[in-house]
């Protein structure tokens, strides 16, 4: 009874472990499906506003870096968790070294990305506001 009961419970955590394995894989392939549709995305109003839009204000440039820096930061997010899914199961020491040095790497640079864009997003939210109170100031002048 006890060799069956291990018997199963080994069988379980590999199939628990192929499993795993199979969504990590899926979160990183999803991830560079991301990236690579965020990247054409963003060269694409590039081009857009060089040649077609030239002469339009710097913030349109500033909106596609932002929008790109978002997705990007999303798309650490999942390889993060898809590192967390390959160590999950039966980690053992050298794995979870990996993750943590992995995970400290990729959070250092959502931290980063994300501190620029809301700095960005809070300038751009500060010129809009200006732009806006500005004719209100002179009436008031």
């Amino acid at each position: 009874m006890e060799g069956s009961l291990s018997g199963f419970f080994a069988q379980f955590e590999a199939t628990v472990g192929i499993i795993t394995q199979y969504l990590a894989t899926g979160v990183e392939g999803v991830s560079g499906i991301i990236v690579g549709i965020a990247v054409i995305e963003a060269v694409w109003s590039s081009l857009k506003l060089f040649f077609v839009q030239h002469e339009k204000p710097e913030s349109l440039k500033e909106a596609i870096r932002l929008r790109l820096g978002r997705w990007l930061s999303v798309v650490l997010e999942f390889l993060l968790a898809a590192d967390i899914l390959r160590t999950a199961v039966a980690p053992n020491w050298s794995d979870i070294g990996k993750l943590a040095a992995i995970a400290g790497i990729r959070t250092a640079l959502n931290y980063f990305l994300g501190q620029e864009v809301r700095e960005e997003a809070r300038s751009q939210q500060q010129a809009a506001d200006a732009s806006i109170t500005r004719p209100i100031r002179r009436e008031q002048g």
